[in-house]
């Protein structure tokens, strides 16, 4: 649809369902990475990128239900992810502050120059993690076992790169604080979410 035209005059009444915003829903999808507590989320738009990071999350262990249909899915996490879709680097940040180490797929391969995710990639180092890109993947470890708390100021606000070091920030070590950070709402249900 590309216009709603409205007539004015007319008294406006009724109600129509709104579905939940995939911009939401797709990072407090990958924060359930980081516990083993049951997180529900309701009212998550049924859309492909959604069922896709379904099916990634049940690679990880990640039990979930759909309208009430539980799926049991194999235990444990794996390190290494391998997908198309833009949101699965943000994966690397719940399984770095979980497991320690993290192999991501970049989203488009092996991209030249300036990547999307350089901004993620920079904050994660300065929370300590030693970051190195090769033939299309991000392979992130921590230096100690565990990410460290840190201030960090992000270049450019960038929705993505502010979900990725929330994600990465609350299992780590000590404090971080954020500057210049995205302020939509997303980034909102997220920092709900998390704390």
């Amino acid at each position: 649809m590309d216009r709603i035209r409205i007539v004015g005059g007319n008294k406006l009444a009724g109600s129509i369902p709104i579905s939940g915003a995939k911009n939401a829903a797709l990072p407090l999808m990958i924060a359930s990475l980081l516990t083993d507590d049951t997180l529900t989320l309701e009212n998550v738009p049924h859309l492909a990128d959604v069922e896709q990071l379904i099916r990634i999350l049940g690679n990880h262990g990640v039990d979930y239900s759909v309208n009430g249909r539980r799926e049991k899915q194999q235990q444990g996490y794996s390190r290494t992810v391998t997908f198309s879709a833009r949101n699965i680097v943000d994966t690397t940040a719940p399984l770095l502050a979980r497991m320690g180490e993290a192999k991501v797929s970049l989203p488009g391969g092996c991209a030249i120059g300036t990547r999307p995710v350089d901004l993620f990639l920079e904050g994660l180092q300065a929370l300590g993690a030693d970051i190195d890109v090769d033939t299309g993947y991000v392979i992130a470890k921590t230096r100690n076992g565990r990410l460290v708390g840190n201030r960090y100021v992000f270049p450019k606000v960038s929705v993505g790169a502010t979900h990725v070091l929330m994600m990465a920030a609350s299992l780590a070590k000590g404090e971080t604080v954020l500057e210049n950070a995205a302020r939509e709402p997303e980034i909102v249900n997220l920092a709900e979410c998390l704390n």
